[in-house]
């Protein structure tokens, strides 16, 4: 297992009121596997996905990446596994309005600090808009993209830099069904692909399908 967490907690206090979210939350993921992380609203899910990710700290317990104690780095150390080793899908493609599909993959390999050349990097962004059938559009921007197309590139994004772990919280809710299944088989490929490991929130049932786990979360435990 290259991620796992340990006991888990996260409290939220609001004024003299304590509210526990997450009550010892123990979960692994594999490399290339979809975990898909399902419950109702509040049971959770999108905050163990958030703490996970390094968005938010945990209130206790333990997070293991890589054979490291990221529960024990400060912020810019985390940060900077952030940017390195993971990738983030929304439901959203929080696209950049000015930039061109192209552009956007390579704005995420200087973030990630890609060792790569200029022209090297232009060369990985046209392979990676290709993996994901959008290489006739490197030259588009967003305002001319359907919905499918934006989290498609979205997804491009996501792995130009090549991480090891991908959190897609609800990335097919803005979509009709047809897309939706488009874009979960080529996260499937993804996962597989380049031996990601993919941890996915989601409401919708159809797309569990392509998940090699399904783990329930009630009331800030795993059910």
């Amino acid at each position: 297992m290259i991620f796992s967490t340990s006991n888990i907690k996260k409290s939220f206090t609001t004024g003299e009121v304590s509210e526990e979210i997450l009550k010892g939350v123990d979960l692994s993921l594999a490399e290339g596997e979809i975990t898909a992380l399902v419950g109702s609203s509040g049971s959770g899910k999108s905050t163990l996905l958030t703490i996970a990710a390094g968005l938010q700290p945990a209130s206790g317990g333990e997070i293991q990446f890589d054979g490291e104690e990221m529960s024990a780095m400060n912020q810019e150390q985390i940060r900077k596994i952030r940017a390195q080793s993971f990738g983030f899908v929304f439901q959203s493609a929080h696209l950049v309005p000015f930039l061109t599909a192209e552009e956007q993959l390579l704005l995420m390999l200087e973030t990630a600090g890609s060792p790569l050349t200029k022209k090297q990097r232009r060369e990985e962004a046209e392979n990676i808009l290709g993996w994901v059938g959008m290489g006739h559009r490197k030259t588009a921007y967003p305002a001319s993209m359907s919905g499918g197309e934006k989290q498609r590139i979205a997804i491009a994004r996501a792995i130009v830099h090549q991480p090891k772990l991908l959190f897609a919280d609800e990335p097919t809710a803005s979509l009709d069904s047809t897309k939706s299944h488009e874009v979960m088989e080529l996260l499937q490929k993804l996962t597989k692909t380049l031996n990601i490991a993919t941890l996915m929130v989601t409401h919708e049932e159809d797309m569990l399908a392509y998940a090699d786990r399904v783990i329930t979360m009630k009331d800030g435990r795993l059910a």
